[in-house]
């Protein structure tokens, strides 16, 4: 740990021994629906569990049959994981005999057509999701949209900031602007070390042979249909996944906010050719929002993204202006496919380390060349991060991945102690103990697991998938639906059906008209 992290924290909690106590931490949980051969459901979403559009809790995400689940904010992260799992079982008893997908990368597809677009109404809203989406069709293709994550949300309590400010001795800056300034030194360092994350928790190192057109893009073959990176961690964070080239001229690192805010605002009024090409509207039916770089800015990929909670009608970045930054958004995530719902406390726990580090620790503006390094220590651990002896880069020159990785584990040691005092246990410091195995092993890392189990039982992807989706509702339908939670998401369903019903049934402007407006705001 740094001199100056061990200053910081150690003045912090003179002041108030309990000020890491009650981080706060929301998941975000996406997974295809699928029948029990493996295929994308082509069915709606299903009249049990609400409307997508109005549901605060179960949702969709591109795709009509990629749910989305969406837990409330709670400081216990054994009540968050709880709760996500109820909404598993609430979920799969509407589902018929459909399954969850239990891994980020689709199973096989005959094409595009495989993957049905959301619909959410006639409403002008719900048109307006719609058509982002087929705008997303357009620029990007609809397979790469299939792809399902984890969005790890996390921020500190309110009675930490005034302490931190103290600390800081920044008292000449608002409590608001200190807050922003904060998460976004976080987000650079998370930026710095996120290949950490991938490593110890990519679990993608295989895909169906049907994902990539043509060319295998450097993988090779595991039977007729599957395709893998012998020492890949995660290929859904590679270029094969969530990346493009329109995106990349943005070169957004992260330094203030105000830059971020403009950036984006940029991209979302800057008309891109490429996509001036594909229209806006064609004989009637609308291809996208818009032609500019950005339909909206939540088109932005990033592994990792500064939020704050919109009032009615308002756009994120509107509310980032407004009251600045709330909590960040990980976006990074796999879906674990061992797990019932994709991660667990032990995880998580680690990410409360991880996030705490990163926004404790000095973190200097990131230049272009620094940019770069990022860039290319990310492209490495998401293909190659199991290869032995990668080495990444620094400033300093090349370190070795497992030397560096098992530095920062020291350096989070005093961190998890930290957390565990304020929690009377010690679950953070034995979650960051347990990662060093899989610095000296990489076989046993999730993308290790993974690869490892396809070829002792000479599985495909597609079987391997679609094995541990049945093992998992199985698991997760031993323990009954509670109660107090079947009462609140029936209550929450209801209400979603009514709240559409509701918009539909409202006078509203005809949609051109709605649109400019809504672009204009």
């Amino acid at each position: 740990m740094s001199e100056q992290l061990q200053r910081t924290l150690h003045s912090l909690l003179q002041q108030n021994s309990g000020l890491l106590k009650g981080i706060q931490h929301g998941i975000e949980k996406e997974g295809l629906r699928v029948d029990t051969t493996g295929r994308v459901s082509q069915r709606e979403h299903p009249r049990g569990l609400g409307k997508a559009l109005t549901h605060s809790r179960i949702t969709t995400d591109y795709s009509e049959a990629l749910l989305e689940f969406i837990t409330p904010v709670f400081s216990d992260i054994d009540q968050a994981l709880h709760y996500l799992e109820e909404l598993h079982r609430f979920s799969f008893e509407q589902l018929d005999s459909e399954l969850i997908w239990a891994a980020s990368m689709p199973p096989s597809l005959n094409g595009p057509e495989d993957i049905p677009i959301a619909e959410y109404g006639s409403s002008n809203i719900g048109r307006l999701k719609h058509i982002y989406r087929v705008g997303l069709e357009h620029r990007y293709g609809r397979v790469m949209q299939s792809i399902a994550g984890i969005h790890y949300n996390f921020s500190l309590p309110a009675e930490f900031w005034p302490h931190y400010q103290a600390v800081k001795g920044d008292s000449g800056t608002s409590l608001q602007d200190l807050r922003s300034n904060a998460y976004f030194a976080l987000i650079r360092n998370f930026r710095r070390f996120s290949w950490l994350l991938i490593y110890l928790f990519g679990a993608s190192p295989a895909l169906s042979r049907s994902f990539v057109e043509g060319d295998s893009q450097g993988l090779l073959s595991h039977g007729e249909q599957t395709l893998y990176g012998p020492h890949a961690t995660s290929l859904r964070m590679s270029d094969l996944g969530y990346s493009n080239q329109a995106q990349s001229q943005l070169n957004i690192c992260y330094n203030t906010l105000d830059n971020y805010a403009k950036t984006l605002a940029q991209a979302i009024t800057t008309p891109y050719p490429p996509y001036q090409q594909i229209g806006v509207r064609v004989d009637g039916e609308y291809r996208q929002l818009n032609t500019n770089l950005l339909q909206i800015e939540n088109e932005y990929y990033s592994d990792i993204r500064p939020k704050r909670v919109t009032h009615s009608g308002e756009k994120p970045l509107q509310a980032l202006n407004a009251r600045g930054v709330e909590y960040v958004e990980v976006r990074s995530l796999d879906i674990n496919p061992f797990l019932p719902v994709g991660l667990d406390a032990e995880q998580a726990r680690f990410l409360d380390c991880f996030l705490v580090y990163c926004l404790l620790l000095e973190s200097g503006e990131i230049d272009d060349s620094e940019c770069a390094r990022i860039k290319e220590n990310h492209a490495r651990v998401v293909r190659r991060g199991r290869q032995p002896g990668l080495e990444l880069q620094l400033v300093e020159g090349k370190r070795s991945l497992s030397e560096w990785g098992l530095s920062l584990l020291d350096a989070l040691l005093p961190v998890a102690e930290e957390l565990d005092r304020a929690e009377h246990r010690a679950c953070h410091t034995k979650a960051v103990i347990a990662q060093r195995e899989k610095l000296l092993d990489p076989e046993a890392t999730p993308s290790g697991q993974v690869l490892q189990e396809l070829q002792r039982e000479n599985l495909s992807y597609d079987e391997f998938a679609l094995k541990k989706s049945l093992q998992h509702r199985e698991r997760l339908r031993e323990q009954a639906l509670s109660a107090v939670c079947r009462q609140e998401l029936d209550r929450l369903t209801a209400r979603s059906q009514a709240d559409q019903a509701a918009l539909e049934a409202a006078a509203q402007p005809p949609f051109d008209e709605f649109l400019r407006n809504y672009l204009q705001s």
